[in-house]
């Protein structure tokens, strides 16, 4: 199976015969659109000649399936001047319908105009645009979805990013957890932290659980009524669907830096600075191993000069490493 990708929630397939199209439809994630004024999630499959799109305002799901001799019918009545193949007009209502489901700005989908309509529990979403110079229209027909295509392709694999995003949260809480326990052993060894605004009270997991309950929780309420679908809950969505949650996921370029990253950044700008305050016996000691290494090579004039400059990279390596001494000093 060839896959390729135009955007985030729309996917052109070269489709096998063993394999259902709602396989397929389920390898895309959904993609937030805003369609004449209203938010939907979207999920929109394009093949040769047929689609599939599914819409959704998180009350109702509807659908619509199309193959090749429904395209041609619907293209004829609804285009009265324009004669032509299925696969022209399939082309063409690729290239415009792609970005009216792939949640891309109003002025990148200027090619065609889309407007929604709810008759009864039917959703239809009406394009025109311009084909050899005169006007294209096409309707998406859709109609309620069956509720196992909705468990299929919304609840269960939301639940199991429920379950992914809670075993993340518990590892965290592990990690933070040890982290304490690597500062505690710190300071009661003497070390004494560089930069008292980084100072930060040990991490309770039972006492951060309440207080998110009580007082983040209520902030997002606003947040949690939206169809927010970000790039990083579509790569969630997708992993969870292919059974790849075990592969790294690349971090999208626009996406802010964890906490964890944000701490090495500050572990090694504090290790830099600690280690500009080394004790002076420190330096004494290096001194006269540089000395003696400076000795060595004298009495051994025939060693290349690459082995002397190695063995003084790796030396100096070795100090850097002793100096660093995380957060404290």
């Amino acid at each position: 199976m060839c896959i390729s990708r135009n955007s985030p929630g729309v996917g052109v397939f070269v489709l096998c015969p063993c394999v259902e199209m709602d396989a397929l439809l389920s390898a895309l994630p959904w993609v937030p659109v805003n369609i004449s004024g209203s938010d939907l999630l979207a999920k929109a499959w394009f093949g040769d000649s047929q689609y599939r799109v599914l819409l959704t305002d998180l009350s109702t799901v509807w659908e619509e399936e199309m193959n090749t001799d429904d395209i041609q019918s619907r293209a004829q009545d609804l285009n009265k001047r324009l004669r032509a193949p299925a696969q022209a007009f399939f082309s063409h209502l690729c290239s415009v319908a792609r970005p009216c489901f792939s949640g891309q700005d109003e002025d990148q989908i200027s090619a065609a105009q889309a407007v929604l309509e709810q008759h009864g529990e039917n959703l239809t979403v009406k394009l025109k645009s311009e084909l050899a110079g005169l006007p294209f229209y096409w309707e998406f027909r859709c109609t309620t979805t069956p509720v196992a295509v909705v468990c299929r392709q919304l609840v269960r694999p939301l639940l199991a990013m429920s379950r992914v995003l809670q075993r993340q949260a518990e590892d965290l809480a592990a990690l933070l957890a040890r982290k304490d326990a690597e500062i505690q052993d710190y300071q009661e060894n003497g070390a004494i932290l560089s930069r008292a605004r980084l100072q930060t009270e040990p991490f309770e997991v039972h006492q951060y659980k309440e207080n998110f309950l009580t007082q983040i929780l209520p902030q997002m309420a606003v947040t949690l009524d939206s169809l927010g679908f970000d790039s990083e809950l579509q790569a969630l969505y997708m992993a969870v669907n292919s059974g790849k949650t075990g592969q790294k996921r690349k971090r999208s370029p626009d996406s802010s830096p964890t906490a964890e990253e944000k701490h090495i950044t500050d572990h090694k700008h504090l290790s830099e600075s600690t280690g500009a305050g080394s004790s002076l016996a420190s330096q004494e000691h290096n001194n006269v191993k540089e000395s003696g290494r400076s000795q060595v090579a004298d009495s051994q004039q025939t060693l290349p000069l690459l082995s002397t400059a190695g063995s003084e990279d790796r030396s100096t390596s070795r100090a850097k490493k002793k100096k660093a001494v995380g957060l404290f000093r």
